[in-house]
């Protein structure tokens, strides 16, 4: 018997089916309608940011660095292209592995690996680093032949600092190096973040630091479209960057060369001013180093050598270097009595060759000659005991308060960072000074060296040389500075920098007069004649000696049984022409005895240069060098026909050159210590 389906059942169950089927289709549409409506409309410009920004990419455009001249439009600092090998670590993967299968294409030394490392402990994982710097056309094409190998790496186009002239003024020019985590820091937190983008090197020393902003440049933007393995293929939008501005200095490099060449392999310092605005001319310190080491990153070989030297190179000595300055403070002690009518021009001392105070004797140079002594001889021939005397009389507080106004002790607020105050010795300087209750009070017996430049006294070259200015000027103080102009890097327009506003100390004229000839009788009949004989024009100036360790009250000077690095430093402060000046200046020979016989040839010498435009004979310029010098032996040649001579050194003469022709603008016109015991101070 054949059982009969229920139709009726089946279609009902089909119909259910059908329905359940077509709800589920319909739903799922729905879900999928509805999402395609969210991204689509809801979500349109964020999906569409996020599809731009996998489709393109904003990257900084480094601005190149501004140039630095020296006042005749000298290249001191100017910047070359070459190719870098650089590491993304959150993209190579296995580092080591890495560098190990890069070492097989390009040469890659320890000293670069050492530098990637610590860059990497400096720098955020996203960074590109560089392994290898200054590529040979031959590396960058073996490398770009097997580039697909190496994820994450990358060849580069950068620019470098060159400094032309290699150690030649380095502590001016200062240099650059690669942007530390403090520096990268203080940016972030500045309004200044942007701008540094894409930017590794800051300035670090000299105008190089202080002039940073006006150097840097701002940087710009390029929108370039890359593939999905992150390769530029076209470039679809662009912002150039601004270049920084070329900086001007007020320093002539070539009379900066001859100081530096004059100096030798011996320590010291030289600062010279235009004591009618304040302007260097030549800052020197001794011995020098080259900032070229420091810009890809100095090794730990020259590093040791820099920063463990006795010579310390390192440092600043005309900024930071702190001295007595002997007998070269006289002048200014003898200018303090005639302004404070403490002593009067004519007042009459007898110097016997030593000076007792409070049982105790004070002594004098062996070679003095001594005798009855008015203010003028007293310059003239550096007697001890007058200055004993005056600085007994006048005490200490009146000494620092006029000195003070001078500069001696202070800021001067020339325009590098770095400078040091020094110590202008005071009561209250004392009591702050020492900690032990004993140790603060001052007695009168410490007041009786600071008269002859020696004591608790210890003066930076930059403030003994702008007191000099102060004196050749007439009283009136101008602020150093070593820049004196900028130029636009867009316009080539040069904008000379004012000056700062001058400060008049209110010398009486015939007080500044007397010293004054007093400082010409030093170079005329004085300690210093022998240097200036001969010299075709009227100079005056103060030889020092200035004592490097101190000596026992009995003890007797002998540098011939005495440490290289203990024995007296030269001092000597001049100014020229006498009746006009037009350059001041101090130098330090450190450890080399007497000023007249190391110090003073240099300033001769500098003043040759700057008033009769004559350079040292190649003999006179050995002497010079080994302290054996008085006037000028040989021929003196001509300075403009040593311009032939004058080249760059570390091999980059094309960069310098093209620098040159980058920068059209012409020269722009300048608008503590215990007390030492006194032995001699000539």
């Amino acid at each position: 018997m054949t059982e009969l389906r229920n139709v009726e059942a089946d279609l009902s169950r089909f119909r259910a089916r059908v329905l359940v089927a077509s709800l589920a289709v319909l739903l799922g549409f729905g879900l999928l309608a509805g999402r395609l409506v969210y991204l689509q409309v809801y979500r349109h410009d964020d999906l569409s940011e996020q599809a731009e920004s996998n489709r393109t990419a904003v990257v900084p455009i480094v601005p190149n660095r501004g140039l630095i001249l020296d006042r005749n439009g000298v290249v001191l600092a100017t910047n070359y292209s070459a190719y870098t090998l650089e590491i993304t670590p959150s993209k190579a993967g296995n580092l080591e592995e890495t560098i190990a299968a890069l070492e097989k294409v390009v040469d890659i030394q320890p000293r670069d690996k050492r530098r990637f490392k610590r860059l990497r402990e400096e720098s955020k994982n996203f960074e590109s680093l560089p392994i290898r710097t200054r590529l040979t056309d031959e590396e960058v094409a073996r490398f770009a032949a097997q580039r697909f190998r190496f994820p994450g790496v990358d060849i580069k186009a950068r620019l470098f600092r060159s400094y032309p002239y290699g150690e030649l003024g380095s502590h001016v020019v200062g240099y650059i190096g690669r942007i530390n985590r403090a520096e990268k820091e203080m940016i972030e937190d500045s309004d200044d973040e942007g701008n540094y983008r894409g930017t590794d090197y800051i300035g670090k020393l000299g105008v190089e630091q202080a002039f940073e902003q006006q150097l840097h440049g701002t940087t710009g933007v390029e929108q370039v479209e890359t593939s999905a393995g992150g390769r530029a293929v076209r470039k679809l939008a662009t912002n150039p960057a601004t270049p920084g501005h070329t900086v001007m200095l007020s320093l002539d490099i070539k009379l900066q060369k001859l100081v530096e060449d004059m100096f030798g392999e011996r320590r010291g310092a030289l600062v010279a001013l235009d004591p009618k605005t304040g302007d260097v001319l030549a800052f020197v310190s001794k011995p020098t180093f080259d900032p070229n080491l420091f810009v890809d990153g100095i090794d730990t070989e020259s590093w040791e050598a820099l920063n463990e030297s006795i010579d310390k190179p390192l440092l600043n000595r005309a900024l930071r270097g702190t001295y007595p300055p002997g007998s070269t403070y006289k002048p200014f002690m003898a200018l303090a009595a005639l302004q404070t009518e403490s002593r009067s021009p004519t007042a009459l001392v007898n110097d016997p060759g030593f000076y007792m105070f409070g049982g105790r004797r004070f002594g004098s140079p062996e070679n003095e000659r001594g005798g009855i002594m008015d203010m003028n001889r007293a310059i003239v021939e550096s007697s001890n005991v007058y200055f004993y005397s005056l600085a007994n009389d006048m005490g200490v507080d009146k000494i620092h308060d006029f000195m003070k106004p001078l500069g001696f002790g202070q800021i001067t607020g020339i325009d590098i960072n770095g400078e040091v105050r020094g110590i202008l010795p005071s009561q209250e300087w004392k009591r702050n000074y020492f900690k032990k209750p004993e140790q603060k009070k001052w007695f009168a017996g410490e007041t009786i060296s600071l008269g002859i430049g020696q004591g608790y006294n210890s003066f930076t070259m930059l403030q003994l040389a702008q007191a000099t200015a102060v004196l050749a000027n007439n009283g009136v103080k101008h602020k150093p500075r070593l820049v004196i102009g900028t130029q636009d890097s867009v316009t080539r327009v040069m904008h000379p920098l004012p000056l700062a506003p001058a400060e008049d100390l209110g010398y009486k004229p015939e007080n500044v007069a007397l010293v004054r000839k007093a400082l010409v009788g030093v170079t005329q009949g004085g300690t210093s004649t022998r240097v200036f004989a001969g010299a075709g024009y009227i100079s005056g100036g103060k030889t020092g000696t200035a004592q490097a360790v101190t000596m026992a009250a009995k003890g007797k000077y002998n540098s011939a049984r005495m440490e290289e690095h203990q024995r007296d430093h030269a001092v000597y402060m001049a100014m020229a022409p006498a009746d006009d000046p037009k350059i001041a200046l101090a130098v330090i020979v450190e450890n080399a005895g007497w000023g007249a016989g190391a110090a003073a040839p240099i300033a001769r010498r500098v003043f040759d240069y700057m008033l009769t435009g004559l350079y040292p004979s190649e003999e006179d310029l050995a002497a010079v060098q080994k302290g054996q010098a008085g006037a000028p032996i040989g021929k003196q040649r001509r300075a403009a026909d040593m311009a032939a001579q004058f080249t760059p050194v570390n091999g980059v003469a094309g960069a310098a050159d093209a620098g040159k022709t980058q920068a059209t603008a012409a020269p722009v016109a300048s608008p503590a210590v215990a007390p030492a015991v006194p032995r001699r101070t000539r």
